[in-house]
């Protein structure tokens, strides 16, 4: 279980789209107020996701081979085959957008929809409250992964101390960019805006690689260790 979290987590925390849009809320007018509020929002996605998850086990594992545990694994390797293809999907997507177009012009990469970039929306966060930069943590929650991690906690058993810090350490891990990047404002804010305005211009030229890198190892992996435990 413990592996499984910490590669989820990594994965939820280097998911490049999520970074982008904080970095525009704390770059926002009373951006640190709303970086928290971001946060808080996050947080509050994964907690109540353990918790929904805890209340129906009871804190205790269903037994190997039960309905519930086969059940489990085989959402999280439906979770994982989701993944894997939705990670092909946008490595074709983003081989095309590269390929000659006709003479020498060639096609532009697609930009997400889930990446603000425009004045307009900059001056739309500049006007936005703190409650709503909890709503896009929600809205920009990876909830596969999400999800993922949800079959995942249906192993924890909160009989032993060692599963509550490996829940607890999911929660920080998978929020431990966003931390960060709220830390730097609040302590070097000067220095923070523009430094993470440029980790957002990186970011979005290199989006769509490392959402494909991410979504591709976690599905195959994801998908090879519950193939392993449903025929073993």
């Amino acid at each position: 279980m413990v592996i499984d979290l910490l590669l989820i987590a990594l994965a939820i925390t280097l998911d490049p789209l999520p970074i982008m849009a904080f970095v525009l809320v704390v770059s926002s007018t009373r951006g640190a107020w709303k970086g928290l509020a971001f946060i808080l929002g996050w947080l509050a996605c994964l907690v109540g996701v353990i918790a929904l998850v805890l209340a129906l086990t009871g804190g205790q594992p269903p037994p190997p081979r039960s309905p519930p545990s086969t059940a489990a694994l085989a959402a999280k390797l439906a979770i994982g085959l989701a993944l894997v293809l939705y990670g092909e999907h946008r490595r074709r997507r983003l081989g095309e957008a590269h390929k000659p177009a006709s003479g020498s012009a060639r096609k532009s990469p697609r930009k997400s929809s889930r990446s603000p970039s425009s004045p307009s929306t900059t001056s739309r966060m500049d006007r936005s409250s703190a409650w709503a930069a909890a709503g896009l943590a929600v809205f920009l929650q990876p909830w596969g992964m999400v999800a993922a991690g949800a079959t995942t906690v249906i192993e924890a058993d909160l009989s032993h101390f060692s599963s509550y810090l490996a829940l607890f350490g999911f929660c920080i891990l998978a929020t431990s960019s966003l931390l960060a990047a709220e830390l730097y404002v609040v302590f070097a804010p000067e220095a923070a805006q523009a430094r993470l305005m440029k980790l957002r211009a990186w970011l979005e030229g290199h989006q769509e690689p490392a959402i494909v890198v991410i979504c591709l190892f976690l599905g195959l992996w994801l998908t090879g260790k519950s193939i392993y435990q449903l025929t073993s």
